[in-house]
């Protein structure tokens, strides 16, 4: 892992009719690291990934992520910045009306590669993931645990350097959240840094990097085997 920060958060405060949900929080992910956020329902957890992608602004403080000052960043960078993160959803936010090939590749069409570098990148990531298979089911036709597979697939398309994974095993049963750590595990393992957010302590006590807990809108470090 290399020491080089991918995200760092300086001083950050984001308020909400008057309150604030984020108060005055520093925070850095390493290129390279995994680490979990935890909280209460409520925290500011959504709040903090939505500073990374630029969907919210701090009030105060200073977000930087893979180079970029976010909040300085003109609308038209935006598009640019958010290439360098793959998104996992909770709720997967597959095209029902596209086949998991066509769902991958969207990420690569609305980015204007070359139709033969869409079809190669495509059938690399669904191999990744282990569902090359798969390539010409519909989204309805899958399980939840290869749903979530193929959303994983389509956050590498664009060879992001940072992984954002909100609640991924939060739809599915403990054999396919494993698989889908299990996964994570090894996308983090070939150098990419993983920020995920999870209510599931099992998995973390399983799994144990390092994690950080929102509490009354401070950051604090805490010991994966001692949650309860």
């Amino acid at each position: 892992m290399s020491e080089k920060p991918v995200i760092e958060f300086r001083n950050v405060t984001v308020e909400f009719g008057g309150k604030s949900v984020l108060d005055d929080i520093d925070f850095t992910l390493h290129n390279g690291e995994f680490c979990y956020l935890i909280g209460s329902t409520g925290t500011g957890k959504s709040s903090l990934l939505k500073l990374i992608y630029r969907d919210l602004l701090p009030n105060y403080g200073e977000v930087i992520v893979a180079e970029h000052a976010v909040p300085r960043l003109r609308d038209k960078e935006v598009p640019h910045l958010r290439r360098r993160l793959g998104i996992v959803f909770q709720d997967f936010q597959l095209l029902p009306d596209r086949n998991v090939y066509e769902n991958v590749a969207f990420a690569l069409e609305v980015t204007g590669n070359k139709r033969s570098f869409i079809k190669q990148r495509v059938l690399e990531c669904l191999s990744m993931v282990g569902l090359s298979h798969k390539h010409s089911n519909m989204p309805k036709d899958l399980s939840g645990g290869e749903q979530q597979r193929v959303v994983i697939a389509r956050s590498l398309a664009n060879e992001p350097r940072i992984m954002l994974a909100d609640e991924p095993t939060g739809n599915l049963d403990p054999d396919a959240s494993r698989t889908i750590m299990d996964l994570l595990e090894q996308i983090n393992n070939r150098g990419m840094a993983i920020l995920m957010v999870t209510h599931n302590y099992d998995l973390v006590r399983s799994y144990p990097h390092r994690t950080i807990k929102l509490v009354d809108g401070k950051i604090k470090e805490v010991n994966p085997a001692l949650l309860a």
